[in-house]
């Protein structure tokens, strides 16, 4: 089922506030990089899940408690530059894609390395 307007609206601006708040207060605590990758808002607006992505972090469970000990003041954050109605609840989750789109293109590399 696909999202309202006015769900991809909100999420488009949690996204980019999230985004904003982690270059200015966690990219620098941690070694790596750190990209939210899209933001799934709920029906009702009240609950953002977001998803992240890592890069050369080995530490990813240690990110991810980070961002899980500064969800109240990232909330705070993203409620005084918005003008939402609700301050969405924020789900932290890591996105796999890139991992799993990176397995597959090794794997498709060593096919074509074998067909020759």
């Amino acid at each position: 089922m696909s999202d309202s307007r006015r769900q991809k609206r909100v999420s488009s601006l949690i996204k980019e506030e999230l985004g904003r708040l982690l270059i200015e207060l966690i990219q620098d605590s941690i070694s790596g990089l750190i990209t939210i990758t899209r933001v799934e808002m709920s029906k009702d607006l009240k609950t953002a899940y977001v998803f992240i992505s890592l890069f050369a972090c080995r530490e990813k469970e240690k990110i991810l408690d980070l961002l899980e000990r500064r969800k109240g003041f990232l909330r705070k954050s993203i409620a005084s530059k918005t003008k939402l109605k609700y301050n969405p609840l924020l789900i932290f989750s890591l996105d796999e894609t890139s991992d799993y789109e990176e397995r597959i293109d090794k794997i498709i590399k060593n096919m074509r390395k074998n067909e020759r």
